[in-house]
């Protein structure tokens, strides 16, 4: 029955009087005699006529379509005549002889040669709405419409009159009642001649009861499937578009799916997660609270095991706690979710604390020893002849093994912010490109997840040995200088600092650590904890589900992103600053994390009270060697400045990334 409708609809175009813009045009073939004006034609097609039937290819009797002059009146083509589009008729007889070599009639090619006249003639300006038409018939060419039928390959899955009313076609007004009304017809105009099964879902949908209500809010077929540039469903751009076709309406349940890993995924240009449809539906979408719909609690689980479903490769069949998990959730709603709200509240005052109070300390440090450089203030120069020490020696600083697990953890962890980041500011116009250039989110999930591992390894190493060195050292002092654990001392050298940045006291005497180094090392023990166990519970959602809430996905996803987000920006701003680009430290790179030394005048700059002591205790001579050789020095330099650099880089990326 369906087939049998399009091919009526066809013949009908090739018989019935198409009004199109190619009167002038006709007028000078001489195609159709002056006396077959529109009142000879109205005689037979007006509507209210006895309706008058054909026969069509195959020899079946089909209705042509009536013409109601009143509509006609109100449409585009009002002013035409029949013959302007309708060339092949030249005669007002019962059965029309057709005129040979005739063109039959074309919607898009008379748009096409009118548009071309426009611009050739310089009044493409005055029809703009002409040129919109233009648009859209290049968008058709390429749709799926366009495509041939597979039962007549000679005819398109879907032409011009089969979507738009032939002789009275007129859209209204944008924003007018009367175009609200237009729109809400579309279903039907789609369903009627062609998606029958789809009519029949979207009617029992929500958007179909919105529509049947006469209420423009529900969703039609143009809103999701757009109007000329149809593409199959199946194509990875139509379901690319689809989700933001959906965001159109929908705006705040889009900003939350992006905010998963479900939508940071599809925001890279990449459709193998979840989007709207595979949760919701696409035609016979249902209302939250239906027992039908998909997302119904009752039915959530069976809708998350159609993609972590066991049988797929590299998948896991979706556990109990899957049901929870909020795809939607996000941290102004407390009351429907207060645990977002509360993990929300507390990273964006973690974020604001931490940076608030670093970059001011940067900012004043900075001013301080710039004014001190102009006023040529220095500390004294050390004179360690005196103590019988060579003054070209170097001070052993740090030992190979803490340069190269700083190392490793400098390349980790710059390997963790551009994966990671990555996904997270997925927006970004940078980041696209770099998933593409790394292979796409399943490869930087690899990446990531092998440096996260890198990362922890490095950190339990260094932990256990650190541990047991110190368990094994009774004579250790835990609160003592040489201790990394803060004292008193680290607040009053705190207080110190500020003094000092105001004018207010000398600078503090700091020893072989100081305070801003000992927050540097203990932030990596809270960052292993919360990026690393929140990680671990993301990167094996079947395990966690098994014994947790779905909503820890939510929590974890936050608290994971910001958390590094914060790691990667105090890095690059307030540890860079720290250690290369104060005025002290200019021109940047400091070595001493790669070479291990430091002179002994820099040293007794950096920690003098350490120097002191050692000095009283008769210790420093232990710690004195060579200064690096040449070759050490310049490798080091190049090696820093690389590091420096692509740090900088990320840190860039990071930050366009954030207000993007």
């Amino acid at each position: 029955m369906k087939i049998r409708n399009i091919r009526g609809l066809l013949a009908a175009a090739a018989s019935v009087a198409l009004l199109w813009p190619l009167s002038g045009l006709a007028a000078g073939e001489g195609a159709a005699p002056a006396k077959l004006d529109n009142a000879t034609c109205l005689n037979c097609h007006q509507s209210g006529k006895p309706a008058i039937q054909i026969e069509d290819a195959e020899g079946e009797k089909i209705k042509l379509a009536p013409v109601d002059p009143a509509k006609v009146a109100k449409g585009v083509h009002a002013k035409l005549d029949c013959v302007a589009c309708h060339t092949d008729i030249v005669d007002a007889k019962e059965k029309h002889e057709k005129a040979p070599n005739a063109v039959k009639p074309d919607c898009a090619g008379c748009h096409e040669k009118l548009w071309d006249e426009a611009k050739k003639n310089n009044q493409a300006a005055d029809k703009p709405r002409l040129g919109v038409v233009v648009e859209n018939i290049a968008a058709y060419k390429e749709s799926f419409h366009a495509r041939p039928d597979a039962d007549y390959p000679d005819r398109p899955k879907a032409a011009c009159h089969q979507c738009h009313a032939t002789h009275d076609f007129a859209v209204p007004p944008a924003g007018t009642p009367e175009r609200d009304q237009w729109r809400l017809t579309i279903p039907e105009t789609c369903g009627t001649s062609c998606h029958e099964d789809h009519l029949e879902d979207l009617a029992e949908s929500v958007h179909g009861e919105l529509t049947a209500k006469g209420d423009p809010k529900g969703a039609v077929c143009i809103d999701c499937h757009t109007t000329h540039e149809i593409r199959g469903t199946s194509t990875e751009l139509f379901k690319l578009k689809n989700v933001l076709a959906c965001g159109d309406c929908h705006t705040e349940e889009l900003h939350s799916y992006r905010d998963t890993y479900h939508g940071q995924v599809n925001r890279l240009g990449f459709v193998y997660t979840a989007k709207c449809a595979d949760c919701h539906g696409s035609h016979g979408i249902k209302a939250g609270d239906d027992p039908k719909s998909r997302v119904h609690p009752d039915n959530r689980l069976k809708t998350c095991q159609k993609c972590h479903d066991d049988k797929k490769p590299g998948m896991v069949k979706a556990t109990a706690g899957f049901v929870t998990f909020g795809p939607h959730a996000n941290t102004h709603d407390f009351e429907k979710y207060p645990k977002m709200w509360i993990a929300g509240k507390f990273m964006t005052a973690l974020l604001i604390g931490v940076f608030a109070f670093f970059w001011l300390h940067s900012g004043l440090w900075y001013y301080r020893e710039w004014q001190e450089r102009k006023e040529r203030k220095t500390v004294p120069h050390v004179r360690t002849g005196e103590l019988g020490v060579n003054e070209g020696k170097h001070f052993v600083r740090f030992a190979w093994g803490w340069r190269v697990a700083h190392l490793c953890f400098a390349l980790v962890t710059m390997t963790l912010v551009l994966t990671g980041t990555t996904v997270m500011f997925a927006d970004s116009a940078w980041a696209p490109k770099v998933a593409a250039l790394l292979g796409g989110p399943k490869v930087m999930g690899i990446i990531h997840r092998v440096a996260a591992s890198l990362f922890v390894g490095i950190f339990m190493i260094h932990f256990v040995y650190v541990m047991s060195r110190l368990l094994r050292n009774r004579k250790f002092r835990w609160f003592g200088p040489d201790s990394l654990i803060p004292n008193w001392k680290d607040f009053a050298d705190c207080w110190g600092m500020f003094k000092w940045f105001f004018g207010k006291g000398p600078k503090p005497q700091f020893d072989r650590w100081t305070y801003f180094e000992k927050f540097d090392y203990w932030a990596v023990f809270w960052g292993v904890n919360i990026i690393g166990w929140s990680g671990l519970m993301l990167a094996f959602p079947h395990v966690t589900a098994s014994f947790l809430p779905g909503w820890v996905f939510n929590v974890g996803t936050l608290v994971h992103g910001e958390e590094a987000f914060l790691a990667a920006v105090f890095l690059f701003t307030v540890h860079f600053f720290n250690n290369h680009f104060r005025p002290d430290k200019l021109p940047p790179p400091d070595v001493v994390m790669f070479t291990g030394t430091q002179s002994l005048e820099e040293f007794r700059r950096e920690h003098p009270a350490q120097y002191q002591r050692m000095v009283e205790s008769g210790e420093l001579e232990k710690y004195l060697v060579d200064a690096p050789s040449r070759q050490l020095h310049v490798g080091s330099v190049v090696l820093g400045l690389t590091l420096i650099t692509f740090g900088l880089v990320l840190l860039v990326l990071v930050v366009t990334g954030f207000f993007s």
